[in-house]
């Protein structure tokens, strides 16, 4: 029973990851970058796989931002972007942070009320710019979601085994997040630059 409900969080987790990467990336890729997101996420999927297996954004960094400046973001761009966004761009974690704070109320018989889902939802989020972009750093920041809305730290190991494959969604989610962000960033720049040139002209 117990296996099984690992399986349900974990499974509603990738689900919250898919949709978005799927709605919130792949728009933000279509309309701010300009781009295809079938060429986009074809261009990402060595960095997607590398950050898979690895569990790391920094481990993925020199992968990510080869596929970003082949897909035409500017090197200058993702050489500052990329960093910035493996140390403070964790969306996947702050779902994750979100899903396994509910999961362990639900697991102690606490029912939360809009207050505190409003209060994971901002702890969550600011944790997660302050999570480290190493493997099962996510699993420590969750301590201080689960303080916030009074619930047990200890909580935490009834998730710590299958935390791993948490991760491994949640980190393909974050270097994703980078790379749509180099994108964007670089065609502004490009932008800019045509603009200059033109005033120059």
């Amino acid at each position: 029973q117990i296996i099984g409900k690992l399986a349900l969080i974990i499974g509603v987790a990738y689900l919250g990851y898919i949709i978005h990467v799927l709605v919130v990336y792949g728009l933000s890729v279509r309309f701010l970058s300009k781009m295809s997101p079938i060429k986009f996420f074809k261009g990402i999927a060595p960095a997607m796989i590398t950050a898979f297996t690895t569990t790391s954004s920094n481990a993925t960094l020199p992968v990510n931002i080869e596929c970003c400046n082949n897909m035409g973001a500017e090197p200058e761009i993702s050489a500052f972007v990329l960093p910035l966004g493996a140390t403070i761009n964790m969306d996947g974690t702050a779902i994750y942070q979100a899903v396994c704070t509910v999961f362990i109320a639900c697991c102690y018989g606490r029912d939360l009320s809009l207050g505190d889902m409003a209060m994971i939802v901002l702890t969550a989020t600011l944790a997660s710019v302050g999570t480290a972009g190493t493997p099962g750093a996510g699993m420590i920041m969750l301590a201080m979601v689960l303080t916030q809305v009074g619930l047990p730290v200890e909580g935490i190991a009834i998730i710590a085994g299958v935390d791993k494959l948490f991760d491994m969604g949640r980190t393909t989610l974050n270097i994703t997040g980078d790379a749509t962000c180099a994108l964007f960033i670089s065609r502004l720049e490009r932008e800019k630059k045509e603009r200059l040139a033109k005033a120059a002209k």
